[in-house]
């Protein structure tokens, strides 16, 4: 008899139970779920930061090319479309009056789309008259 309580309780103590089992399964799932979130996060972002990067160097270059213009003074609401990066990205050159009359500012806003209210991308440059 003795023999067998043993067997009984070696049985009962091998594996796990039912709700140790499912507690495990709700822990690992709710531990996937905010690294899949994280990682949803970090994607978007990064996607966002090159957009951003790519912005940056279309307004640059818009603006080197207004630097190299010879024009005086400057063109306002000056646009245009540029391809980079395989996308197209719009260009808005803006010249401000500044208080002295042989310098203007340029202010150079890149946007993915018309519609979008706020540019990804707004740089600002001074150019000089050219001297004669």
């Amino acid at each position: 008899m003795l023999a067998r309580v043993k067997l009984n309780q070696r049985r009962s103590n091998k594996g796990f139970t039912l709700i140790e089992v499912m507690l495990a399964m709700a822990v690992f799932s709710i531990a996937g779920v905010a690294i899949l979130a994280t990682t949803d996060t970090n994607v978007r972002n990064l996607g966002y930061l090159e957009s951003k990067v790519i912005a940056n160097w279309v307004a640059s270059n818009q603006l080197v090319a207004a630097k190299l213009d010879q024009a005086w003074p400057p063109k306002n609401n000056k646009k245009g479309k540029v391809e980079l990066a395989g996308q197209e990205w719009l260009w808005q050159q803006k010249v401000l009056k500044t208080t002295d009359n042989d310098l203007r500012a340029i202010v150079m806003e890149v946007r993915l789309d018309e519609k979008s209210s706020a540019p990804l991308s707004s740089l600002m440059t001074y150019l000089s008259k050219p001297k004669s």
